[in-house]
């Protein structure tokens, strides 16, 4: 049953992950105007801390702040604006945080209809998995002899079931985070699985809300314009309508900015290839998608192309291996960055020492970064001769009594080793598990994807198409490389473009987008996946694609083994690469001289000049 069809309708995103500001959907209940709030709280590795919390108390396992601190304050509100809200709260068990929401709705004298979705969980299927011979999907390890989770992301079309059949809440579990905003746009307009431009327009408009402040100009490379907002963010919408266009906005007088290059970044976020991003309910080509101011704090997206999808559903299970120990420490002086270096080799050759005479093998893995000498830049360090760093040092090792070692022989550091060694961070570190992801795919026929609503049931088979279509991606579309012939400057990157950094398990990308169409040819240029894979040798271990994104005027750099296992199984600081746009952003760039005199599109950038 098609709803009523509506001109248009307003989906707010008030939540971009778990532990995120209650802030963000009491705006937009109370300012926002919306129609629909949609709260997204699954990464990869939440499902398996949440795996864990269901294993202690089967009464939980799902994203407890969207009951205590969303819908129990707001119900009220949501029920009197007749708000329609839609999450994957319900993690890996929605039926406890659907009974809890029904719990609270009572206690609070509101009456809404709360419906799940559930069939996404496979851990059931572990052992016939298994014995299939699953292997991971990039790397082709064979399956875990134990998981934590297995949950497959389910689309959009479950969740249209649902609010047809008069839910006003709908709690998944995992699905594709940007499928919280398309199951409304099917709900309302009445898309069918082969509206494909449509389903990807609507895929697009939830990839740019899912992170909440980050489509408001949250994290972007020019920070210096939104800095003073920062204290009040403003919380994104989408004004969406039935042919697939849409427009976002934010709350009038809350903080940030949305014009076409905050929104261009986020759409680059944790993308792979922009002409072929595979999502459950649509293969999204975004390679040609426009930005458009539409007035203040207002853009205008247009451009989304949509192709058959496969009929595999991805799947990304987790699993335990070993543990991990972290500690951190500051030291203070001259050479601060070669005597914490030289603490950091004194600590793990002792605790090495000790762990072999306690009868344990080495530590499986080992990461020293010194942060403060720039770490993060590898040999491109330019800050060898700071005088204040925190010294980082991260084991992995099977078991966690070998880790107990390294925390106990921690602190004789302070009265052995370096002078003004000082601020242990947290006190004494504790082992915590190592979690992996293990990414496979599996046929859609199948799982079975189900509406709970009250005493009624209803299954939602997934669409398989009889043939997937393929369309070339545009890795080398662009041919327009500059040729240096007369006199060159050399400048930073973050002179010519902004970008974005993201990950997806042990892959980052990083999406780089042009100031000016002028400087592309440039870019191109220089943005090789040689250079990119030598600027970042000091963390790749794999192949780095380009991909042109011709419609943004920009590129996406995708990095293979590039984030040390990628979430809780890296030892690195930033294991999401949340840092490496910014760490690309000092690439030098060869640039026409020219462009840095008077008149010039660089006029007033000081750098030094190269023939």
């Amino acid at each position: 049953m098609v709803a009523t069809m509506r001109e248009s309708i307003r989906i707010g995103c008030g939540a971009g992950f778990w532990g995120d500001s209650p802030e963000g959907p009491r705006q937009l209940v109370r300012q926002g105007g919306i129609d629909y709030l949609v709260l997204d709280y699954l990464a990869e590795i939440t499902m398996s801390i949440l795996a864990r919390m269901k294993a202690k108390n089967p009464a939980l396992g799902y994203a407890t702040d969207f009951v205590s601190l969303v819908m129990k304050p707001l119900a009220r509100e949501i029920a009197e604006k007749r708000i329609r809200v839609v999450t994957n709260a319900g993690g890996v068990n929605p039926e406890a945080c659907r009974d809890t929401l029904l719990a609270a709705f009572k206690e609070v004298g509101v009456e809404l209809k709360v419906a799940i979705v559930t069939g996404d969980d496979l851990s059931g299927e572990a052992e016939r998995l298994r014995a299939a011979g699953v292997s991971e999907m990039f790397s082709g390890a064979p399956f875990p002899e134990k998981i934590a989770s297995i949950n497959a992301y389910l689309g959009a079309f479950p969740i249209a079931a649902a609010l047809a059949a008069g839910a006003d809440v709908v709690v998944t579990g995992r699905c594709v985070d940007s499928a919280v905003v398309l199951g409304p746009l099917i709900h309302e307009f009445g898309w069918t699985p082969q509206d494909y431009d449509r389903l990807s327009a609507g895929s697009l408009a939830g990839h740019i809300l899912e992170c909440g402040a980050q489509a408001t100009g949250g994290i972007v490379t020019d920070w210096r314009e939104v800095a003073d907002d920062w204290a009040d963010m403003g919380f994104p919408f989408a004004d969406c309508r039935a042919d697939g266009s849409f427009e976002i906005g934010k709350p009038e007088g809350t903080g940030g900015r949305i014009t076409p290059s905050t929104i261009a970044e986020q759409v680059v976020y944790e993308v792979g290839d922009p002409a072929a991003y595979m999502l459950p309910d649509v293969c999204c080509d975004w390679s040609q998608v426009r930005l458009e101011a539409a007035g203040r704090d207002r853009v205008r997206v247009s451009g989304a192309r949509g192709r058959a999808p496969s009929s595999s559903y991805k799947v990304s299970a987790t699993y335990a291996d070993g543990y991990r120990c972290t500690a951190t420490m500051m030291i203070v002086g001259d050479e601060a960055a070669e005597r914490a270096e030289a603490v950091a080799k004194a600590i793990l050759a002792r605790c090495g020492r000790l762990i072999r005479a306690a009868g344990f093998p080495d530590f499986a893995e080992t990461s020293v970064e010194t942060l403060g000498a720039e770490a993060s830049y590898g040999a491109g360090s330019r800050a060898r001769a700071t005088r204040e760093v925190v010294l980082k040092i991260g084991v992995r090792h099977s078991a966690k009594e070998a880790l107990q070692i390294f925390a106990r022989e921690i602190y004789p550091a302070a009265t052995a080793m370096a002078q003004s060694l000082t601020g242990f961070a947290g006190g004494r570190p504790e082992p915590q598990p190592v979690i992996r992801l293990f990414s496979f795919l599996v046929d859609k026929a199948e799982l079975h994807p189900t509406v709970s609503l009250g005493e009624a049931s209803l299954p939602v088979p997934a669409h398989i198409p009889t043939v997937a279509a393929k369309a070339p991606s545009p890795t080398s579309a662009g041919t327009d490389v500059a040729e240096a012939t007369g006199e060159t400057a050399t400048v930073p990157l973050v002179a010519l473009a902004f970008g974005r950094s993201g990950d997806k398990g042990d892959i980052a990308n990083i999406g780089v987008i042009a100031r000016d169409a002028a400087f592309l040819p440039w870019l191109r240029r220089a943005l090789t996946p040689e250079a990119v894979g030598k600027h970042f040798a000091h963390h790749i271990q794999g192949k780095v694609e380009r991909f042109d994104w011709p419609g943004l005027g920009g590129f996406n750099l995708v990095m293979h083994r590039a984030l040390g296992g990628g979430g809780i199984a890296s030892l690195r600081h930033d294991p999401q690469g949340k840092a490496m746009a910014q760490v690309l952003m000092s690439l030098p760039v060869p640039v026409p001289a020219a462009w840095l005199a008077p008149g010039g599109p660089l006029h007033g950038f000081k750098t030094k000049s190269d023939a």
